[in-house]
């Protein structure tokens, strides 16, 4: 019974753990692109809190990255990981996949700025492999 208890415990820890890392992300504007007819810009905060990260995703658009607080790993598929801090950015395109997006330190959050150049409606993440 003893051993049970345990594994339920740890388990609800690590599924708690898993949850508390999802990033926050937060629309600030949207506006259509009328010189590019069903294109959109969207722009999000993104917080992720210490040792946070997101899973392997792309965007379908142009992204480009600006960090406001704390410091985040990134890194797309066949590219080399990069340490950015405040006031560095960093770019993806709408083939790239990002499989890297964490916060680097496990102690202090981080936040980035995102802005997206993509087609009206469609979705701003997409998960990948």
């Amino acid at each position: 019974m003893t051993i049970k208890l345990v594994a339920l415990v740890l388990l609800c820890l690590m599924i708690g753990t898993a949850v508390a890392q999802e990033p926050k992300v937060t629309s600030l504007m949207s506006k259509d692109l009328p010189e590019n007819p069903g294109r959109e810009a969207l722009m999000i905060t993104v917080e992720h809190a210490p040792g946070g990260s997101s899973a392997i995703h792309r965007h379908n658009a142009h992204a480009f990255v600006y960090v406001l607080e704390g410091s985040v790993v990134m890194q797309l598929k066949g590219g080399q990981q990069v340490t950015l801090t405040p006031g560095q950015s960093f770019y993806e395109g709408p083939d790239d996949v990002h499989v890297v997006d964490r916060n680097a330190s496990g102690t202090q959050p981080a936040k980035f700025l995102v802005l997206l150049i993509k087609d009206k409606g469609a979705p701003a993440l997409v998960p990948a492999q």
